[in-house]
């Protein structure tokens, strides 16, 4: 549930971030992200400060351009854990992986080798260019083996974001919807922030995630906290961001 408990709050005049993150590029030097362990570091004690106090890293798995497995990502996860502590940052730190719906992630589904968020959920994403042509499908066959979809920033994907109807079908189906915050501020473009905002008036968001690849989305969110019309608009939304703290014990 998206927290406004009072000791949630920094400040009289900003609202309450969710505590925990569940889409972020803070690993180094395997995606697009945190290119190094030093801007690991700042990332991490940025959301810090914006109240964030779990953070799932999120790498893209995409074999044409981010061959990430889970064996890499892990072995980073590790090495970021170590220094989190070693700086003194008290902040939990896991990690799972955004997945690019393509044959190498229907292979990778096939042999059970996904690294899932808390309770088996499964972060994947799409070009932005057209709807993968097994989407559905592959949605499907996420399910049957036990594992629970999210889509992650559908507002972003040209081709579906003003399909409501296309939306609500997705949720029905099973799969969960993931926005990003920063939509909300237009960082993306204006059909996104529509879109986003649509999802939220519509309750068909299950969670929000930074997205975060570096510093300039950080100080955005110092920037969206501050935001008197996105504070309405989420005030008192249940998001299922902080029951993942809990499915992972």
């Amino acid at each position: 549930m998206f927290s406004f408990l009072k000791n949630s709050f920094k400040t009289i005049d900003t609202f309450a971030l969710p505590e925990v993150d569940m889409h972020a590029h803070i690993l180094p030097g395997i995606d697009d992200g945190a290119a190094t362990l030093e801007e690991s570091l700042i990332l991490i004690e940025k959301l810090y400060n914006l109240g964030y106090r779990h953070l799932i890293a999120t790498p893209h798995v995409y074999k044409e351009f981010y061959p990430n497995t889970g064996e890499i990502i892990l072995e980073k996860l590790n090495l970021v854990r170590n220094a989190i502590k070693e700086k003194g940052i008290n902040i939990r730190l896991d990690a799972a992986a955004e997945y690019f719906l393509d044959d190498h992630f229907d292979t990778l589904l096939q042999k059970d080798e996904i690294l899932t968020l808390p309770g088996g959920f499964v972060l994947v994403e799409m070009s932005f260019v057209a709807e993968h042509p097994h989407f559905r499908q592959s949605l499907f066959d996420m399910q049957l083996k036990g594992y629970k979809p999210v889509l992650a920033h559908p507002e972003r994907y040209p081709y579906l974001n003003q399909n409501i109807i296309a939306l609500q079908n997705l949720v029905d189906g099973g799969c969960r919807l993931q926005i990003n915050l920063l939509s909300l501020l237009g960082h993306y473009g204006k059909g996104p922030q529509l879109s986003a905002e649509k999802l939220i008036r519509h309750k068909l968001v299950s969670m929000v995630g930074t997205d975060v690849h570096h510093v300039q989305h950080t100080d955005q969110l110092y920037r969206l906290q501050r935001h008197p019309g996105i504070r309405k608009l989420l005030h008192r939304y249940d998001f299922e961001n902080t029951k993942l703290s809990a499915l992972s014990g």
